[in-house]
């Protein structure tokens, strides 16, 4: 789905309406039928900037591997390469409920984990709101303006070619349609989410010491399409290099 259509998923009218906040709306329908999809990135103002005023990193820059970076929440454009395929790479979670630690599957996903460990190191997820939250499918962050709506300032293209099938504790891309994933990601948190289609970029899996804190989430989320019946909050979000 574009940003100013109104295209629906599974229903009828604006997608971007059903709950009123633009990012990442869940068609409603059976558990078969879950679809994610997405409607514009307003984060990124029209003066470059983003929306607490953070200058954008340069379009040739990549943060410091050891998190001396200063936050940067507005970007001019993707990063370069960034990681090196040589090493492993692992994302501490630490949440306001719980730390997760995801190992990032660069094999499958290299783009996808290159823009999500440079973000990390420009702390740009730490002390962000995960916004959206659905019992037995998914929690969704990575935006740091808490509406949905929120994204890095650029996007860049699905890496679907080595998928392989979702589980409980999978990290995924939220997007706007393919092609268009920017900082929103989600974790599956139940067996709804683990049967969606394979259209989001899966780039990180929860250790399994972990996916007790995946179910503490799971049960702090809406039964319906919301946010979290209590807040789920990113307080640091930190990359482990090997």
């Amino acid at each position: 789905m574009g940003r100013d259509d109104d295209e629906t998923v599974g229903g009828s009218g604006s997608m971007c309406d059903v709950i009123r906040t633009p990012r990442l709306i869940l068609a409603l329908g059976t558990a078969a039928a879950l679809t994610l999809a997405a409607c514009g990135d307003d984060s990124t103002a029209s003066d470059g900037t983003g929306a607490g005023g953070d200058t954008p990193a340069a379009a040739d820059g990549c943060a410091a591997a050891d998190g001396s970076a200063t936050k940067v929440t507005a970007f001019a454009a993707a990063p370069p390469t960034c990681i090196d395929e040589a090493k492993t790479y692992v994302a501490t979670i630490e949440t306001n409920n719980g730390t997760l630690h995801v190992e990032l599957r660069d094999d499958i996903a290299p783009n996808t984990v290159n823009s999500f460990v440079n973000l990390a190191r420009y702390h740009y997820f730490d002390g962000t709101t995960c916004h959206r939250a659905i019992r037995n499918f998914v929690v969704q962050c990575g935006d740091p303006t808490a509406t949905g709506s929120g994204g890095p300032g650029y996007e860049f293209a699905d890496e679907l070619d080595k998928i392989e099938p979702y589980q409980i504790g999978s990290v995924a891309m939220a997007n706007a349609g393919p092609n268009t994933n920017g900082s929103q990601f989600f974790i599956i948190t139940g067996d709804d989410g683990a049967s969606l289609p394979p259209n989001y970029t899966l780039f990180g899996q929860v250790i399994a010491d972990d996916l007790g804190v995946v179910t503490t989430l799971d049960g702090l989320a809406n039964t319906a399409d919301g946010p979290p019946l209590q807040p789920i909050d990113i307080v640091k979000v930190s990359i482990d290099e090997k």
